[in-house]
């Protein structure tokens, strides 16, 4: 089985990042994907599990996690969605770095190889298509499938940790199969309204469904007051000890350094290279889960955790590509990260005018990721990504005032920004992680 043979064959399951047109509480079942790990042994049994759910941070938190982790000598899983390029960003082990090797190139350090990921699909192949003719909760989808294979892979390669990423909501998604040493809640906003629900609360209760273990440790980022009961709710259900950012967990900042006052520690001069308030907010959550191991017998020393926060990288997330003239991407999707982006933007860079390049998935909240990003634009480009969730430009144009340039894919929309822009300019691509993906690569 060729490697380009796997993909179409993982392409060929359903796939609900890409199509929203489907129930979400019919289509997704807990009991599908249990069914299929118990077919296989059950691998995901023999990980110690990080759990992060929430709206925004999620993906910035694992990697923070993940990097600290591996600082601290342990070999680590990272399991994140969705991916820029390739599928196998979404499939890494970081390694401890021995003193005589170089840190990996690339942008996604120790992802999957096409080898391992051909070998593990052909390998599962037989046991997927005799579990879907009998599955009584229908067909495995293409995250389920992906999800059982980075269960597999990271108890293959015999990690420490495996930090993983809930896809969308984490009551019901695939990563939810797996018991956790620890759960981080980053923050709840609005996301998903059509299929998670309409009201903070409902968001809210699907996100902390990954608290479902009596006695489990949870880290939460500050939360507006219905998240928060929500998540004191469910704690108190499972009797889940809760720590929370802004209480038992502070952080001083922004500045090129900051402090966080831990649950063991307080450190202090500490640095990352993701711009942004909401990032040191991130790095807040990612030392609590860290601290919170010791408590199963894993204690991090403060050297790691600051080459670890200092070290991380998270591309495709206010990621600087280019500097002359200056281009940033960063896959805004919701309000309140439009709102985190914006801040970031203007306490982080320098420059003569701002060119944006904007895509939005047509489920997301279109008009207050408009309103938010507008003003910070000199001029703006109008551009939708290949893929059925898209929205139309016409959509979005009814949003700007001025008059925007209009193009049809994101490569023509790269093409025009490079030609409009000058030298102390900065282009910031934003909306949609499938728009960054493809100007990221174009």
């Amino acid at each position: 089985m060729a490697y380009r043979k796997v993909l179409e064959y993982l392409n060929s399951f359903a796939d609900y990042e890409k199509n929203l047109n489907y129930s979400y509480k019919e289509t997704l079942k807990l009991a599908r994907i249990e069914g299929f790990l118990s077919a296989i042994g059950n691998p995901q049994d023999f990980l110690r599990v990080i759990h992060v759910a929430g709206t925004k941070g999620k993906g910035s938190t694992c990697a923070f996690t993940a990097y600290i982790l591996r600082e601290a000598g342990f070999r680590v899983g990272l399991y994140t969605s969705p991916h820029l390029h390739d599928f196998r960003e979404r499939i890494r082990i970081l390694k401890p770095l021995l003193p005589a090797r170089k840190r990996q190139a690339g942008d996604f350090e120790g992802m999957i190889s096409q080898s391992g990921l051909t070998s593990l699909v052909k390998e599962l192949k037989p046991a997927i298509e005799k579990y879907n003719r009998n599955s009584k909760y229908g067909e495995l989808s293409f995250f389920e499938v992906y999800t059982a294979v980075a269960f597999l892979y990271f108890k293959r390669m015999n990690v420490d940790f495996a930090v993983l990423e809930t896809g969308m909501g984490g009551k019901l998604d695939a990563t939810n199969a797996a018991d956790s040493l620890v759960c981080g809640i980053t923050p709840i906003s609005y996301e998903h309204t059509q299929k998670l629900g309409k009201t903070l609360a409902k968001i809210s209760r699907e996100k902390s469904g990954i608290i479902k273990k009596k006695g489990t440790v949870v880290i939460s980022a500050r939360q507006g007051k219905e998240a928060r009961q929500i998540i004191h709710k469910r704690c108190k259900r499972f009797q889940a000890k809760l720590y929370e950012v802004g209480r038992q967990i502070n952080y001083s900042g922004p500045g090129i350094n900051f402090t966080v006052g831990g649950l063991r520690g307080v450190y202090k001069n500490l640095r990352i290279n993701l711009p942004g308030t909401h990032q040191i907010a991130n790095a807040a959550l990612a030392v609590g889960l860290v601290e919170c191991l010791s408590s199963r017998g894993f204690n991090v020393a403060s050297p790691a955790i600051r080459r670890g926060l200092y070290n991380a990288s998270w591309p495709g997330r206010c990621e600087v590509i280019s500097k002359d003239p200056l281009v940033v991407l960063d896959g805004c999707q919701n309000l309140a990260s439009a709102t985190a982006l914006r801040s970031a933007v203007k306490s982080s860079f320098r420059y003569r005018k701002l060119i944006l390049v904007l895509g939005i998935s047509d489920d997301k909240d279109i008009a207050g990721i408009c309103r938010m990003l507008n003003p910070l634009a000199d001029k703006v480009i109008l551009t939708r990504a290949n893929t059925p969730r898209a929205a139309g430009v016409q959509k979005l144009l009814s949003y700007f005032k001025r008059s925007p340039y209009l193009t049809q894919s994101v490569k023509e929309a790269k093409l025009l920004a490079e030609k409009i822009a000058h030298k102390d300019d900065l282009i910031l691509v934003t909306g949609s992680l499938f728009v960054v993906g493809e100007y990221r690569y174009a």
